[in-house]
């Protein structure tokens, strides 16, 4: 294995890397540079639910939320110094059409979903609800605009570990690509519905059932696209949705 930073990749032809580009930096990192990366997710994520910082609230909520996908990027350009914005992609009217699209998709499957398993395993309401619910306007455009750099910071602690799984079956355990990110895939859903375990009062089958399955969809937009904005925007929309709700039966207005 190179002890560079960057290895060449493997040449392909023009056309597939134009019509079809791979996925990125899975194939081009080594393995301990990947192992600072997702150990940079795990630090991220300690800090916003973990480390307490003085200042007022609104000063620690926003430094906290700005932190969690700053300490990710950072670890991932130093990786890849040469590459690493390759998880990102432009963003035009057909990619606020995907995020749209996806966020429908998601809203629309999960709902199904806990609609038909509400009565065999429950549910509990995100907290982030009530206290929305009688939040003062200000405090609620306060809370949805944090949550832009906090859902980009959990598309980061999700995709990038999905990566970094990839390169070890791929460059190390030689797998199929297929495979392997078929099983990065599933196992970075079951990641994420773990970590909401404490959001969702420690209830295991929601989290593996619903939050999830919401995960599976939201990687299916940056699998597609090859587009972190992308799949970021379609988490916006998403939770805003469901945060909307609380704020309208609770007959107020949304702002």
């Amino acid at each position: 294995m190179s002890a560079s930073p960057v290895a060449t990749p493997a040449p392909a032809s023009p056309t597939r890397r134009s019509a079809n580009p791979d996925l990125p930096l899975y194939d081009r990192i080594d393995g301990r540079r990947w192992l600072v990366v997702v150990a940079a997710c795990a630090v991220a994520f300690a800090q916003l639910v973990l480390l307490p910082l003085p200042g007022g609230q609104a000063v620690e909520h926003w430094t906290h939320v700005i932190l969690f996908p700053a300490i990710p990027l950072i670890a991932l350009a130093c990786a890849a110094p040469r590459g690493w914005t390759g998880i990102f992609r432009r963003v035009g009217p057909r990619q606020v059409a995907q995020m749209l699209g996806f966020g429908v998709l998601n809203l629309t499957v999960s709902l199904t979903v806990a609609i038909a398993l509400n009565n065999a395993i429950g549910g509990n309401a995100n907290p982030a609800g009530d206290l929305l619910a009688e939040a003062t306007s200000g405090e609620r455009v306060q809370f949805l605009l944090a949550s832009i750099p906090q859902l980009l910071g959990e598309e980061l602690i999700t995709i990038l570990p999905l990566l970094a799984l990839m390169s070890v079956l791929v460059r190390r355990l030689r797998w199929s690509r297929g495979a392997a990110l078929a099983i990065a895939w599933i196992a970075t859903a079951v990641m994420f519905g773990l970590l909401h375990l404490p959001t969702y009062d420690w209830n295991v089958l929601q989290c593996l059932l619903y939050i999830a399955l919401a995960r599976v969809l939201l990687t299916l937009a940056y699998v597609v696209t090859r587009n972190l904005w992308v799949s970021t925007g379609a988490h916006i929309v998403n939770d805003w949705a469901m945060f909307s709700v609380p704020m309208l039966l609770s007959g107020a207005s949304l702002f």
